[in-house]
């Protein structure tokens, strides 16, 4: 993991020394929105007008941010508009690469080998994190916006006039509620588990881990008494819990020493993991090759003999027996 600082590419780590021993998570800076009439985003933020093949998504098939973003693409039905690009899982001295012989799909628009490259020409005073994933315009030659949360809701929204997709993942009876998961969430969860896993001293590491558990532990009880995290309706806020609970048992446990407890071993979260990975279309999304050799082969300084585990057996398709609970899917379907 690098950054650049005024266009020019530094392989450097974080700096937790820094921070007492804390990862600090760096904010997206490019924030443009994509919106049906090209009106501003939701908070005034320069809008785009949604239009079918002007945008193309960069990801990761191992990150959890990007993933997020391809489970809305496939949920909108949004192959066909919005087109999509991988790196290969190997994330080493230039970064997200790519490199087609390490399981790339290499980049058939813009041929650039890193990923990087796309910063720079987007702004070739760039300085920053390099971040999956990055949507670009094609129309502008430039990143319009690289924050997942962001991505998300206008995939969720922004083409559907041209698609005719109703799905509503956001729905504005459950968006107070969405928000309130969202929030903790990404707080304890989602980053969560890399404040835990990038933590330098023994007490941050301690701290975080706990609130890691202490977060699982109340979904786990929320979801005793209802199907999805804001009740009847899958939302927005499940797709961006399924990506680390899908990747927690493989790779989270283990490797980033979250191991209190694994995922299998909540009966509510483990089935909920199931039901939403057996929901059409998001098993697809997922690559368990890919996610396992971005985190044991890329962070060095971690695992530095780069072995990567055969395990663990996920049987992920077993029944999940949510069906108990009521639940109707996902709005507008």
């Amino acid at each position: 993991m690098g950054l650049l600082i005024e266009g020019r590419w530094h392989d450097q780590w974080y700096d937790t020394k820094k921070h007492g021993g804390e990862f600090v998570r760096e904010s997206a800076q490019l924030r443009d929105w994509v919106t049906p009439d090209g009106s501003p985003g939701p908070q005034g933020q320069p809008g785009i007008a949604a239009e079918a093949g002007r945008f193309h998504l960069y990801v990761s098939l191992a990150c959890p941010w990007a993933h997020r973003t391809l489970i809305m693409r496939k949920l909108k039905g949004l192959e066909d508009l919005v087109g999509v690009s991988h790196t290969s899982p190997l994330m080493l001295e230039q970064g997200w690469t790519y490199a087609i012989d390490e399981g790339s799909s290499g980049d058939p628009l813009n041929g650039v080998d890193y990923h990087h490259q796309l910063y720079t020409l987007t702004d070739p005073e760039y300085t920053g994190r390099v971040t999956v994933p990055a949507l670009w315009d094609r129309q502008t030659g430039r990143i319009v916006n690289n924050e997942s949360a962001d991505l998300v809701r206008m995939l969720g929204g922004a083409f559907d006039d041209l698609t005719g997709n109703r799905l509503d993942l956001y729905p504005t009876d459950l968006r107070e509620t969405i928000d309130a998961v969202n929030a903790d969430v990404y707080d304890h969860i989602n980053n969560g588990v890399y404040k835990a896993g990038f933590a330098t001293q023994q007490a941050v590491y301690e701290k975080h881990v706990t609130a890691l558990f202490e977060a699982l532990e109340r979904l786990e009880s929320r979801l005793a008494t209802q199907r999805y995290l804001a009740g009847e309706w899958l939302t927005e806020a499940d797709i961006r819990l399924f990506t680390t609970l899908i990747r927690f048992d493989a790779v989270y446990h283990g490797h980033f020493k979250c191991n209190l407890r694994r995922i299998e071993d909540y009966p509510n979260l483990s089935s909920y993991l199931r039901e939403l990975y057996q929901w059409s279309g998001i098993a697809e999304t997922v690559n368990f090759d890919h996610i396992k050799r971005h985190y044991y082969y890329s962070h060095d300084t971690i695992n530095p003999t780069r072995i990567v585990p055969k395990g663990p057996v996920l049987a992920l398709e077993r029944p999940h027996g949510r069906e108990r609970l009521p639940g109707r899917g996902i709005r507008g379907a």
